[in-house]
C-alpha cells in the first residue's frame, strides 16, 4: 500500500479539508465562533480538530495561507509608484484593510506576537518577506533605517491592529502607522 503524498490517510485528509472549509466560512461570517463549534459543524470531534490544528492560530494561518500572497503584488506596485516610506505606510493600511475583512486574523497575529511565535507559519512568513522587501528598498534609497528586523515591524503592526484594526478606527490607524513609519526613517 502506497502512503498518501502529504502523509495523511484519505479520511484524515478529508477531515482536515472539512475543518478548513468550515473555519473559512466561520471566520468570514462576522461572528466569533469557538473551536468546538468549528469541529461540530465540520462533523468531526474536537480531538480531530486539535490533532490537525493544535492552536487557533494554526487554523487561522491555514485558512489564510493563499489569501495573503496578493499583498506581495500590492507591495511591488506601491514600491514602483511611490517613495519607499510612503509605499510602506500605504501597504500597512492595505494590510489592515485585508485583515479587517478576515475575521480572526488580527486576533491570531496579536496572539502570535504576544507568544513570541510571530514569524512562523505561512501568513507571518509572507508578511515578513513583504516588510523586508519594503524596508530594503527604503534603506537602499537612504530614506528608511537599515537596522530594522521585519519581525519587529510585523509585531508592531500586529500591536497597532489590536488597538485600531476595526474599520471605524481608520483615522486612528493612519495616525499610528504614520508614527511607526516616521520612526523607521533614516536619521
Amino acid at each position: 500500500m502506497t502512503p498518501p503524498r502529504n502523509g495523511l490517510r484519505a479520511d484524515a485528509q478529508r477531515n482536515r479539508e472539512r475543518l478548513i472549509v468550515t473555519a473559512t466560512e466561520a471566520f468570514t461570517s462576522g461572528r466569533a465562533i469557538s473551536f468546538d463549534t468549528i469541529a461540530k459543524r465540520a462533523g468531526v470531534g474536537s480531538g480531530t480538530l486539535y490533532r490537525h490544528f493544535p492552536t487557533r492560530e494554526d487554523l487561522v494561518e491555514e485558512v489564510y495561507r493563499d489569501q495573503i500572497r496578493p499583498l506581495r503584488e500590492d507591495a511591488q506596485a506601491l514600491l514602483a509608484a511611490e517613495r519607499p516610506a510612503r509605499a510602506l505606510h500605504m501597504w500597512m493600511c492595505r494590510f489592515a484593510e485585508w485583515a479587517s475583512e478576515r475575521r480572526g486574523i488580527c486576533e491570531a497575529l496579536v496572539a502570535m506576537s504576544a507568544s513570541g511565535r510571530f514569524g512562523t507559519g505561512p501568513v507571518c512568513d509572507e508578511v515578513q518577506q513583504i516588510l523586508g522587501m519594503m524596508l530594503e528598498a527604503g534603506a537602499e534609497e537612504g530614506v528608511l533605517r537599515s537596522d530594522i528586523d521585519p519581525v519587529d515591524i510585523g509585531g508592531i503592526l500586529a500591536g497597532v491592529l489590536s488597538v485600531a484594526g476595526a474599520r471605524e478606527q481608520r483615522d486612528q490607524l493612519d495616525r499610528m502607522l504614520t508614527v511607526v513609519v516616521d520612526g523607521l526613517r533614516a536619521r
